[in-house]
């Protein structure tokens, strides 16, 4: 009977897993349409992060963070590309593009934040270095707290008010405190965890999804407005995070499974942690960019992985 479960439970996540970002695309056109069910989401997203991270942690063990002393130069790689050059780039265009405040701070927040699973699941699609993916999200989930409110002061102070304190405080709520749960549960009980494993894709895509919901219906206004100027540069955000990352990892001589995880390693983002710390710290429009980018780099991630593994088969 538990094996039953656990395997209709796995069926389930995969399909999640195979369908995630037309599930993202269709409900955050429908909360863009019909705003008001959602709207009253925006109050609970820290706790659906919390659950997002939370999955996230039960999934992760002390051996996936081997491939550190494996490869200790592709993780630092992967972990510097993360934080140095999706940061810059969206520095850059905000500049580029002349940005709105709310807008820019949006962006920029977007780029200082850390790697999500979807890279691992993209990674894992594209017949890439699963290992050295996860071991970057969770070096760079881990690193954080302190890295991303000094990034985005550093950035974005120019625009709006920092408060780079208080962002750690809520990086540390919503990520640091339910992964670090999820990583001991894992730990302590490996085999309960590998009876739930296949269902987690449910909640962590269903958490998701309701992230997005939200920000499009407390937004939808301000994207009716807005709306092409922040998909552009979200869009060519995510792309260019995609070729920095492919660059970086041909330039260190990585083998291609590598280059695939390093690809999407710098190119997708923890988008709903910079959803959460916009609608936290600044506004709701601040927020739109991050809910545009979760949509945007789901889908151009499984374009990306579905190329990556014809290539891979034809090899």
């Amino acid at each position: 009977m538990a094996g039953q479960v656990s395997g209709r439970l796995g069926a389930a996540g995969a399909y999640m897993g195979r369908t995630f970002a037309w599930w993202v695309l269709g409900m955050a056109t429908v909360s863009y349409l019909l705003p008001a069910p959602f709207v009253p989401l925006a109050s609970i997203i820290p706790y659906l992060l919390g659950a997002v991270m939370f999955g996230m942690g039960l999934t992760l063990a002390p051996k996936d963070f081997s491939a550190v002393l494996r490869h200790p130069l592709e993780v630092l790689a992967g972990v510097l590309g993360q934080y140095l050059l999706m940061p810059l780039i969206a520095f850059c265009l905000c500049h580029a593009l002349a940005l709105p405040a709310e807008i820019a701070v949006g962006v920029i927040l977007v780029g200082c934040c850390p790697g999500g699973t979807a890279s691992n699941v993209m990674t894992y699609l594209a017949r890439g270095d699963v290992a050295l993916s996860v071991t970057i999200t969770a070096l760079t989930t881990a690193l954080a707290p302190l890295v991303t409110p000094a990034l985005v002061y550093l950035l974005a102070s120019q625009w709006v008010a920092v408060d780079p304190l208080g962002m750690f405080l809520s990086i540390t709520k919503v990520v640091f405190v339910p992964l670090g749960l999820g990583v001991a549960i894992h730990t302590l009980w490996p085999d309960w965890v590998g009876k739930v494993e296949g269902g987690l894709p449910l909640i962590s895509g269903g958490a998701v999804i309701a992230i997005v919901c939200a920000v499009v219906a407390a937004s939808h206004s301000k994207i009716a407005s807005a709306g092409m100027v922040i998909f552009l540069v979200v869009a060519l955000h995510n792309l260019m995070g995609y070729l920095c990352g492919w660059l970086l990892g041909r330039a260190l001589g990585m083998e291609p499974p590598r280059c695939r995880a390093m690809t999407f390693e710098v190119g997708m983002q923890n988008s709903g942690l910079g959803v959460a710390l916009a609608m936290a710290h600044f506004s709701p429009l601040a927020a739109v960019p991050a809910a545009i980018f979760s949509v945007f780099h789901n889908l151009s991630g499984g374009v990306m992985a579905g190329f990556f593994r014809r290539a891979a088969h034809r090899n």
